[in-house]
């Protein structure tokens, strides 16, 4: 007889197969919620509602390193996001020129999202500003009052001052904040009021030359099951993990496919086959291997951090199973 596994998501469409039952969990009878990311985060995080969840790389990483064994994850990355796109400045501000915000005031909505681990990263590799150089602000981006899901002890050197009863957008417009690091843009962002724009100009360009030097394809959120779900059930992490590849294919396929507009982008087609080119045959691997350039950056960078109170390695983050597979 199935087991009965609910799975709370955000309506992928690589994901949608599953949603849809065209996809099946061997053993499973799946039930998917798809709800917005911030409520599937902060609700599984807090009370563990469901039996397999997307969640932030960061926020799971940083309570494996703390001992937290109440969770193990299965390398499907529903989210990837290059992020050098995510720094936000005034129009008059440093354009340009991160290493500007050396010596700076500078605001995270989490100091645990993984968007601004991977920014931070990259600042203090690529740009020279010194993590313990910045003044750092912790507050809600759009609304006042957001607090850090998981308490963090930041390195030596490094304070992050939390602001409750302001927002991140609202202190940047003031001018009391030279830049905003965040994975959602900001209220003002210049296709509303104008005030606010990228640091990068080009961040695409940026991005994609970072992606030739370092190799790493940023992955945001991972997928992870309850440890007492996978304990009772062991075969369950690998069956997801097959089942996510095979609805993961057909999205693909779909992105490919030039005989209809299946996406309303226009040269989406177009765009595919040059990630396809650029990426290689499946631009959206899952794995540990694909993946472990990409997963040992992240964990060295959410160490230096403070995310992550020990140093892990990739396979620290997975189960066993998913670790091998057969071939014919």
């Amino acid at each position: 007889m199935a087991i009965q596994v609910t799975l709370a998501i955000n309506d992928y469409d690589h994901v949608r197969a599953l949603g849809s039952g065209d996809v099946r969990v061997e053993g499973a009878e799946l039930t998917c919620l798809h709800l917005p990311i911030p409520e599937i985060f902060f609700r599984f995080i807090r009370h563990r509602e469901w039996h397999v969840s997307e969640l932030s790389l960061a926020k799971y990483a940083s309570l494996r390193a703390a001992g937290d064994q109440s969770l193990v994850a299965i390398p499907v990355f529903p989210s990837r996001v290059f992020r050098h796109s995510a720094i936000y400045v005034r129009r008059d501000g440093p354009i340009d020129d991160p290493g500007a915000l050396a010596g700076r005031r500078v605001g995270v909505p989490e100091w645990t999202q993984t968007a601004t681990v991977y920014v931070r990263g990259l600042l203090s590799r690529s740009y020279g500003v010194a993590l313990d150089g910045v003044q750092w602000v912790q507050a809600g981006l759009t609304e006042p009052g957001r607090v850090e899901t998981l308490s963090v002890t930041p390195p030596p050197g490094v304070s992050i001052q939390p602001v409750p009863d302001r927002t991140l957008n609202d202190l940047l417009v003031a001018g009391e904040l030279d830049a905003v690091i965040s994975a959602r843009a900001p209220a003002d962002f210049a296709p509303r009021s104008g005030r606010i724009v990228r640091l990068f100009s080009d961040a695409r360009a940026v991005e994609e030359a970072h992606h030739r030097e370092t190799g790493i394809f940023p992955i945001m959120h991972v997928v992870v099951l309850r440890d007492d779900v996978y304990r009772a059930h062991p075969w369950l992490a690998m069956n997801l993990l097959t089942a996510f590849e095979a609805a993961k294919r057909q999205s693909l396929a779909r992105a490919l496919d030039i005989s209809a507009s299946l996406f309303p982008v226009p040269w989406a087609q177009t765009q595919a086959e040059w990630a396809q080119e650029r990426f290689g045959g499946d631009y959206w691997p899952y794995g540990i291997e694909a993946n472990r350039t990409t997963l040992q950056a992240f964990l060295e960078m959410a160490h230096e951090q403070g995310v992550c109170a020990r140093l892990l390695r990739p396979e620290d983050l997975f189960a066993p199973e998913v670790g091998e597979t057969y071939r014919v």
